[in-house]
């Protein structure tokens, strides 16, 4: 009953012992339930706000009386104006509970339950069918901060406007509903509180003995510490599955700030030391060193209370909480109004008129350090959460910043190891083509993003004589310094080769050998992989192919790589279809050769499997075919369009790509003629190339030209067979002088002695020409003599 004795809820018990339901009683006097009124004794405790027991006759609804022990108790400590409950058992029969646990009775019974609800250390309050407080504890008065004569018959929304209490009502209006208890947890954070406090809510129904639903009651548990922590592990938690996800020095500070950001602080802002972000360890951790501000996160859309733009260098001061963090190498927190604060403030005007624009009341500054090296700090800020960080923050900011230094720094060794790869591998490229007359390159490579590092794709373009050049793509298995290495001696080898001048499926067959040996030096006596530094697979594709300006004839070979594109002057784009040899390093599988014929202008693609990767061949040569389709008028355009198209998004491997656009020599370039056999017709020779020279203006270099035929004539006639063949060809690159004859028998530079009448020939076609060399072809050979092409006018 209320302070004013009516009676505001009872048990169906009650309802059975006076054959009343509630709607009949309840808002009633509770005087009216006594036969003959309140006995006296109840009347002066009552009125004095003190407990009494005893015995009284009850009314029964149909008017005959119950005799019961009845106990009246006040609800809140004896206060006469308060909530009392009155416990009325039938005098003779307590039951067995009763009987077994209270030898005195049920009068003491009631008390002891009257105290357990008064006294319960949480807050609890009692709802009826309305949803209204009927009883609520002192516990509850407290939180609520309210007294209890001023909330009964009320609904909580209506004693408090907060949303905590909204949500109550409607926990509580649901459970009256579906007759289910529920639980829930929810944040309010009182006035003048400093923090936000977190309560875990029973709400479970009261029914009577037919299972009907008459009230709920609340239990409310203050859960801030639990709630606290379980925040905080699952903090570090996802921490530890979303700071460093890749080896990007960046991300991985952007990771930091994002996963900071969802509940910890407002803003947070990490800066690294410049050498951090080139792959090399911090060089410094003074205060005065400048770092830079990687990453940043705000609550607020755009970070508006950053100072520091990312990018920017952010100079910090020894004096500074940053300058303080890095010295000591502890994580630090402060408040803006301490006294050093405002010192610090008082020169950055930037940051302190953010902090007063934006609220921002509560600094943390954790140092970046991993391995022994501070990388950096971050800071944390807040302003629009309401509770300043605490000494659980402190520590919670030490393992987010421990996780997340260990992280960049393995992304930055990561970053070092692979800035060395690219340096190294773009020292093994080529930075420029060298000058030739058969075609026009263009070329563009670009890393892959792997984070294996960079890989061991190459191009080259390498002059042959007779107006002819190499062109080479090629791609190493492996990523890293290690493919990188191997990428430098298959193209060494491959120049080495190609001076050799010997057709493209020769050159791929020694290639093969090569890569076999280095694998036998990688191997152990039995054959076994060796665990060292150098340990990584050795294995190799490669496309080489040799183009003649004079004959517009290609010729070539391929070792587990993609056909070339071939785009003729008419607009046709083939991918023709070359003999599918093994990769390099297989060993005992031939490499066959194909030749095609090239008019002037045709454009051959040469690339990388990184520029055409997908799921099926179709799909991955489909960009390479649209960029080619209706190509731009320059090579250098058409190079950055092609991998515009097919490089849309960063590829995953490596990606090299050749352009060559073909050129072709006329017949008044090109000048031969057929020879006989017989000495005589060395002058005839000599007669012949000077008449050529003198029709191309090239007078000046008659004499040695003159020089340098009669003494490869001689030897073809000599030593060789026939057919004997004498070209010249004329170009931008110079004068090349070619013999031609049927035998293989190559010829060989030697040392005359004294007295020898011959042997000086060759020495002197050396010392004369700007190179010279023997090509070997199916039905002989061809010795040719290049001169410089000042030389050649």
């Amino acid at each position: 009953m209320d302070a004013q004795g009516r009676v505001t809820a009872w048990t169906p018990a009650v309802g059975r012992l006076l054959g009343h339901d509630e709607e009949g009683i309840v808002g009633r006097p509770a005087a009216e339930l006594f036969a003959g009124g309140p006995p006296a004794p109840l009347l002066r405790s009552f009125s004095a706000g003190r407990e009494w027991c005893g015995r009284a006759e009850l009314r029964h609804r149909d008017g005959h009386h119950v005799e019961a022990d009845v106990h009246v108790t006040p609800l809140l400590g004896g206060r006469a104006d308060a909530a009392w409950m009155v416990v009325v058992a039938e005098a003779g029969r307590p039951d067995d509970a009763t009987k077994a646990t209270d030898p005195a009775g049920s009068a003491e019974t009631a008390t002891l339950r009257g105290w357990a609800l008064a006294q319960l250390p949480m807050p609890h309050g009692v709802f009826d069918r309305r949803n209204r407080l009927v009883a609520a504890n002192d516990e509850a008065c407290r939180a609520m901060a309210v007294r209890e004569d001023g909330t009964l018959g009320r609904r909580l929304g209506q004693i408090h406007s907060r949303p905590p209490y909204n949500r109550l009502e409607e926990l509580s209006a649901q459970v009256l509903r579906s007759g289910e208890a529920v639980t829930a947890r929810i944040a309010d954070r009182a006035t003048g509180d400093r923090q936000t406090r977190v309560w875990s809510n029973v709400v479970y129904p009261l029914t009577d003995a037919e299972g009907q639903v008459r009230g709920t009651s609340i239990v409310v548990l203050n859960v801030t510490e639990e709630e606290s922590a379980r925040r905080r592990l699952s903090l570090v938690n996802t921490a530890g599955l979303r700071v460093g996800t890749t080896l990007d020095v960046t991300r991985t500070a952007e990771e930091l700030a994002e996963v900071a950001t969802e509940w910890f602080a407002d803003f947070v802002g990490v800066d690294l030391h410049e050498s951090v972000l080139r792959g090399l360890p911090p060089e410094s951790v003074t205060g005065g060193t400048a770092y830079y501000r990687v990453a940043q996160r705000s609550v607020l859309d755009g970070c508006p209370e950053a100072a520091t733009p990312t990018g920017r260098a952010d100079h910090i001061a020894d004096d500074s909480p940053m300058g303080l963090a890095l010295t000591t190498g502890r994580v630090l927190r402060h408040r803006i109004d301490a006294p050093e604060m405002v010192r610090w403030l008082a020169r950055e005007p930037a940051r302190a008129q953010r902090a007063r624009e934006y609220g921002i009341h509560s600094y943390l500054v954790a140092p970046l350090r991993a391995r022994g090296a501070t990388l950096g700090l971050v800071i944390f800020l807040r302003h629009r959460t309401p509770d300043p960080f605490r000494m659980d923050d402190l520590h919670l900011a030490t393992e987010l910043a421990a996780r997340a230094a260990l992280s960049l720094d393995n992304a930055r060794q990561y970053t070092r190891e692979r800035n060395t790869a690219l340096a190294l591998q773009h020292s093994m490229l080529p930075e420029r083509t060298p000058q030739q007359a058969a075609v026009d390159v263009a070329f563009r490579y670009l890393p892959g993003r792997s984070q294996e590092g960079a890989g061991g794709d190459w191009f080259d373009v390498i002059p042959l004589p007779g107006a002819r050049v190499a062109l080479v793509v090629g791609d190493v298995v492996g990523h890293g310094i290690h493919a990188s290495a191997t990428m430098g001696r298959l193209r060494t080898a491959v120049r080495t080769l190609a001076d050799l001048d010997i057709a493209p499926d020769e050159l791929l067959t020694h290639l093969d050998d090569l890569v076999l040996r280095v694998e036998g030096e990688q191997s152990g006596p039995a054959g076994e992989r060796s665990r060292g530094p150098g340990a990584s697979e050795v294995g190799a594709t490669c496309l080489y192919a040799v183009y003649d300006s004079v004959s517009r004839r290609c010729t070539l070979a391929r070792a587990g790589h993609p056909s070339p594109a071939v785009l003729r002057p008419d607009g046709v784009l083939d991918f023709p279809q070359l003999p599918a040899g093994p990769p390099l390093g297989l060993g005992g599988l031939p490499f066959e050769s194909t030749e095609l014929e090239l008019p002037e202008g045709s454009l051959l693609a040469l690339y990388t499997k990184g520029l055409v990767e997908a799921v099926d061949r179709d799909t991955g040569l489909a960009p390479l075919r649209h960029a080619l389709a209706d190509p731009a008028p320059t090579l250098e355009e058409i190079c950055d369009d092609v991998l515009d198209v097919s490089c849309a998004v960063d590829p995953m491997g490596d990606v090299a790509l050749l352009l060559a656009r073909t050129r072709a020599l006329d017949g008044s370039q090109v000048a031969d003629w057929d020879l006989s056999p017989e000495l005589t017709e060395v002058s005839r020779a000599r007669k012949l190339a000077m008449r050529q020279l003198g029709s191309w203006g090239l007078e000046e270099t008659s004499f040695v030209t003159e020089l340098v035929v009669s003494e490869l004539v001689t030897n073809a006639i000599r030593y060789g067979r026939p057919p004997i063949r004498l070209r010249l060809i004329r170009n931008d690159a110079g004068l090349v002088c070619e013999v031609s004859d049927g035998s293989s028998t190559a010829p060989h530079l030697r040392r005359a002695r004294v007295y020898d009448e011959g042997g000086r020939g060759l020495l002197l076609v050396a010392r004369l020409s700007e190179r010279w060399g023997t090509r070997h072809e199916p039905h002989g050979k061809t010795i040719w003599a290049e001169q410089r092409p000042t030389a050649a006018g």
